[in-house]
């Protein structure tokens, strides 16, 4: 009986499985109906309009020929999600998301245009929102459905690993970072002349020896997705598994051991008749352009938050200094963009004598040294005033930076600004560091921050730098919003 119920459900998410591309093209189509209504309904509710009268007539020869431009758009949008691979394929959810904003500001774009060269006597308001909406309502529709399908046991896939090195577990946290890939780590297959070091493989899946006949094996597991991640010095003494694979087995990634390049736009040179792969790569904030594309972004964007947070600004500055008179801002001078000191502005935090009850203070505890020495932070600190505990848990403190981003001296997003002492221990990353605009978030603000090392906050820094693109501006500072919002890893 027990095997008959097993069998029945291992049936059940087998068909649901094969649904899934399918149960995610009609997510998409119910989302853009849904954005498409509640579109007009905003038109109603904004011109007081009788929101059901509004939803039943669809008057007017312009509104109805835009219906069928927005139907002829929104299936040439699903069309590219498909040729995107977004409903054969897995991508990151961030990465996916990209790629979603892209596909719809150009249709928004196209609607407008002709809605706009043609003079139509219809809705602009109702034309945005219902764009806006279908940004809001998409990403939203495939994780609810993803989830529902993990659920069901219908979204996730067996993964195997083959490796035993530092790429192998790169790529196994990679896939445990995104949970709703839906790739479970099966097992981790070690080949021959191979062996990993105790615990240096963080995952709790068994790890085996991969055999003789690797293919033997895999249909043995019942043909799972396998990630091949070798390290470079493996490459040559496993060539003929690599060819074994690549000839006979269809369900394979490979990882190659990249470290240290821009991955993020990288170009694919193929050779016609030739086994030769070559990857052209470029750091992207080295380049001109992308350098005024992210200074034209951080001056809108700082301009609006001076104005939006001007009331917060204006309380904080009276709090502090209503606590003990001293000055509102603190000035500490920071090594920014090639080498140049400038002043960078904190809400000040701490009391009037701060260093000298630091030494005190390190001097009777002086286990805390070493804690000190990482990140040149301490827990509990004794300096801190009580305004000072609570905007540093808040990160509230850093709001004046956007005051140094608006004169030219950081960025919004970027490398933390360092101070002079810590040059020597940033390592040969300090060429990157200098390339570009310190900022007053980054990727290891959200990444852990205050609970990382000085070295994987160096190696952070750089990895930004390489890969810069303005879609991950934007997608560190809404991570930031959720960091700040949780108090992770501050203070």
């Amino acid at each position: 009986m027990t095997i008959i119920k097993s069998a029945v459900t291992t049936s059940a998410r087998s068909r649901w499985s094969q649904l899934a591309p399918h149960t995610l093209i009609l997510g998409d189509m119910a989302a853009i109906l849904a954005a498409f209504y509640l579109g007009r309904l905003s038109h109603a509710f904004y011109y007081h309009l009788n929101s059901g009268w509004v939803l039943l007539h669809w008057w007017g020869r312009h509104a109805q020929i835009n219906q069928l431009l927005f139907l002829v758009l929104s299936i040439s949008g699903i069309m590219a999600f498909a040729f995107k691979g977004h409903y054969s394929r897995r991508k990151a959810f961030w990465d996916e998301t990209g790629e979603i904003l892209g596909v719809f500001i150009l249709l928004l774009a196209l609607n407008a245009t002709i809605a706009f060269a043609g003079k139509w006597q219809m809705s602009r308001l109702w034309l945005f929102s219902t764009w806006v909406l279908v940004l809001g309502f998409l990403p939203m529709t495939r994780w609810l459905l993803r989830l529902t399908l993990q659920g069901l046991g219908a979204w996730t896939r067996p993964v195997v690993i083959i490796g035993c090195g530092q790429n192998a577990a790169e790529a196994i946290r990679a896939l445990n970072s995104e949970p709703m890939l839906g790739y479970s780590i099966q097992r981790v297959l070690v080949p021959g002349g191979c062996s990993p070091a105790a615990g240096s493989l963080p995952t709790h899946a068994p790890i085996e020896a991969l055999g003789e006949d690797p293919l033997a094996t895999l249909a043995h597991l019942g043909k799972p997705h396998v990630v091949l991640a070798l390290d470079m010095d493996q490459w040559e003494a496993q060539e003929r598994l690599v060819r074994s694979l690549g000839l006979r087995y269809s369900n394979l990634t490979i990882a190659p051991p990249l470290r240290g390049l821009p991955l993020f736009g990288m170009e694919v040179m193929h050779f016609f008749s030739h086994e030769v792969l070559m990857l052209r790569v470029r750091d992207n904030l080295a380049r001109l352009s992308p350098r005024i594309t992210k200074r034209l972004f951080d001056l809108v964007a700082a301009s609006l938050l001076v104005v939006v947070l001007s009331p917060l600004l204006l309380y904080i500055a009276w709090r502090i200094r209503s606590e003990d008179g001293g000055p509102v801002f603190f000035i500490q001078e920071r090594v920014g963009r090639r080498g140049r000191q400038f002043g960078c502005l904190k809400f000040r935090s701490m009391v009037m004598d701060a260093e000298d009850r630091l030494k005190r203070y390190l001097h009777s505890h002086p286990e805390l040294a070493a804690e000190y020495a990482i990140n040149f932070k301490i827990r509990n600190d004794p300096r801190v005033t009580r305004i000072g505990k609570f905007l540093r848990r808040g990160s509230l403190d850093e709001l004046p930076q956007l005051f140094n981003v608006l004169r030219g001296d950081m960025s919004l997003v970027g490398p933390r600004p360092l101070l002079e002492r810590e040059l020597d221990r940033y390592g040969e990353n300090i060429c990157l560091y200098r390339l570009v605009h310190p900022g007053i978030t980054g990727l290891w603000q959200v990444s852990g921050r205050s609970e990382t090392t000085f070295d994987e906050r160096a190696q952070l820094d750089a990895w930004y730098v390489k890969n810069w693109t303005l879609w991950y501006d934007i997608v560190i500072l809404l991570r930031t919003v959720k960091v700040v919002s949780r108090r992770e890893g501050a203070y």
